[in-house]
């Protein structure tokens, strides 16, 4: 029997590049089988997906050597349209999928292109609908969906085809935590009961190990560098020395000196046994307490409400919490809550129904966006969409320029934001010639010119490898430290919000429901449920040690990490 997808000697070379992106590739994919790949920006992951689903060559032409083949054809004689019948993508951002005006449309628009009878062609809607657990949204428009069941609309699209291989490109991106482990069971009930062969390809390593996967390829600099089951490569070594951020769990018993051996893992990937012991004696010896002290206030959110329309009222309701001087405090909250809203209320995109919001003591609700602009900054999630400039000096200079400033009193302060932001050697490069985290760091450089109190960040790290998302975190973590810089970051990254935050801010329903530190929070199952949030696998881990106060045992993870990197960051500076 021919495998799914087979890989031979393999190397492929875009035509506008110098060298290969993809090195000497061999990897047989069989058939049923589920595959996750990971590995850093820039290792060849997209690249290897775009070979499978056709867009190497069809789009993206280049030298290839060696060959690859899809369910036993040689891929070089099949169209793209071929393929597709073959192999079907299910993209990153949902959005760009969509086609139809209700969902049911969407789902049947391979269908309607290949001429299907109208009576199967529902037939077949609905039985891809169900596989998904949306049959009762099919009459909705995609855009009144959330973000979970978009894409859930756009797997059913691809199903509806009856394709045997299904690319996953980083399901959970864009989602909350709950609707990410939702996607995660949907990808895995498609698997079971339909028996097509699956990859996912995805930074977040132990979400997806929520479920099942057969093998992980880890690929790096354009090569394979391991292909192993889950439990061999989670003790391997290997995702450390590739930049990979392991399961927290597996980081808590590192720094416990517990060994963690191939033998101890069951068949779902976690833990069976360990010494429970010395982890309890490594929690006691780092079980420090903290208090935090309470700051002086700089943002104070007061009985704040807000409604889209008066025929829809509720979106935001009694919303009362505070930002203090240098604190960073983090927004979380399911798909929807109210957190982007109340960023806008913050900066003055929208006017409040009712409330108040004060800043360093005063009631700014009658200031403009631009006066607010001066002492508040909003930094987006895609920086792509934030600039106005090919230049970087010119981007960096922009709110200045507006603001009537002389050049030389304008060029003093971009070069101090450029070189806080470690883009000073490149202040006369063209945007276009920045790497993406590069692209963050120039979207914050040209609102820190105008010397603001207060950052709000929309999701900084959304796809982004842990390599990246470290350097950018590490960077914003400086100028919090540095220019005490007040911090509020939006984002779906439980990860992010442990090991960043000093406070949490919990939006359920367009209700806050918790505001307490980042440890607590995720070990709170009933806040946990409310926001769509996911328990840490941390408390897991002391739970099934048994150690009482799970809660505890995570904030002190959180401070021994910390302390660790710190560690590590400056013996590489020596």
């Amino acid at each position: 029997m021919s495998a799914a997808i087979e890989f031979i000697n393999y190397t492929y070379q875009y035509r506008s590049q110098a060298e290969p992106t993809l090195f000497d590739i061999n990897l047989k994919v069989e058939k049923g089988e589920k595959i996750l790949i990971l590995g850093p920006s820039g290792s060849g992951k997209s690249t290897l997906t775009s070979c499978i689903n056709g867009l190497i060559p069809h789009s993206f032409p280049g030298k290839i050597e060696g060959s690859l083949k899809i369910l036993g054809v040689d891929a070089s004689k099949l169209s793209i349209f071929d393929i597709s019948k073959k192999a079907g993508t299910v993209l990153q951002d949902a959005d760009c999928q969509f086609v139809g005006l209700s969902a049911a449309e969407d789902i049947a628009f391979a269908a309607e292109n290949d001429n299907v009878p109208l009576i199967e062609m529902k037939s077949r809607v609905l039985e891809a609908s169900r596989l998904v657990n949306m049959e009762k949204f099919l009459p909705n428009s995609p855009q009144d969906l959330s973000g979970g069941q978009k894409q859930k609309i756009s797997m059913a699209g691809i199903l509806i085809d009856d394709v045997e291989i299904l690319l996953f490109d980083e399901p959970l991106a864009n989602l909350d935590p709950a609707s990410g482990k939702e996607a995660m069971e949907t990808i895995d009930k498609i698997y079971r009961e339909s028996g097509k062969t699956v990859l996912i390809v995805e930074h977040r390593l132990e979400d997806v190990l929520h479920c099942p996967v057969d093998r992980i390829i880890v690929m790096d600099k354009g090569r394979i560098i391991a292909d192993l089951p889950p439990p061999e490569l989670l003790v391997s070594g290997i995702l450390r020395k590739t930049g990979i951020r392991e399961p927290l769990y597996l980081s808590a018993l590192r720094y416990a000196g517990i060994p963690i051996l191939r033998e101890l893992w069951n068949n779902d990937q976690k833990i069976e046994s360990f010494d429970h012991a010395k982890l309890i004696s490594w929690n006691n010896e780092h079980s420090e307490e903290k208090q935090q002290a309470d700051g002086e206030a700089l943002l104070e959110i007061r009985d704040l409400c807000f409604s889209y329309s008066e025929a829809n009222p509720g979106t935001l309701t009694d919303i009362t919490f505070r930002i203090n001087k240098g604190e960073v405090m983090s927004l979380v909250g399911k798909n929807g809550a109210g957190k982007s809203t109340l960023a806008k209320l913050i900066c003055g995109f929208e006017k409040p129904s009712s409330g108040s919001i004060i800043f360093r003591g005063g009631n700014i609700s009658d200031l403009s966006i631009k006066e607010r602009a001066e002492q508040i900054a909003y930094v987006m999630q895609n920086p792509n969409l934030m600039f106005s400039f090919p230049m970087i000096y010119d981007e960096a200079a922009f709110a200045l320029r507006n603001r009537g400033w002389n050049e030389n009193e304008i060029k003093e302060k971009v070069y101090e934001a450029l070189k806080v932001c470690g883009l000073y050697p490149f202040r006369n490069w063209p945007i276009s010639a920045l790497s993406y985290g590069q692209k963050k760091r120039l979207s914050v450089a040209s609102v820190l010119v105008m010397d603001v109190s207060l950052l709000i960040l929309d999701e900084p790290t959304a796809g982004q490898d842990f390599k990246h998302y470290t350097e950018i975190m590490e960077f914003l973590r400086q100028l919090n430290r540095e220019k005490e810089l007040a911090i509020m970051m939006i984002t779906h990254d439980m990860h992010l919000m442990l090991e960043y935050s000093d406070r949490t801010v919990v939006i359920s329903e367009g209700k806050m429901i918790c505001a307490s530190i980042p440890a607590d929070v995720l070990s709170d199952d009933d806040v946990i449920a409310a926001a769509s949030l996911k328990r840490t696998s941390l408390f897991d881990l002391a739970l099934l040690a048994g150690i009482e106060d799970g809660r505890s045992f995570v904030r002190h993870f959180v401070d021994y990490d910390r302390m660790e990197r710190d560690r590590l960051k400056a013996e590489a500076a020596l």
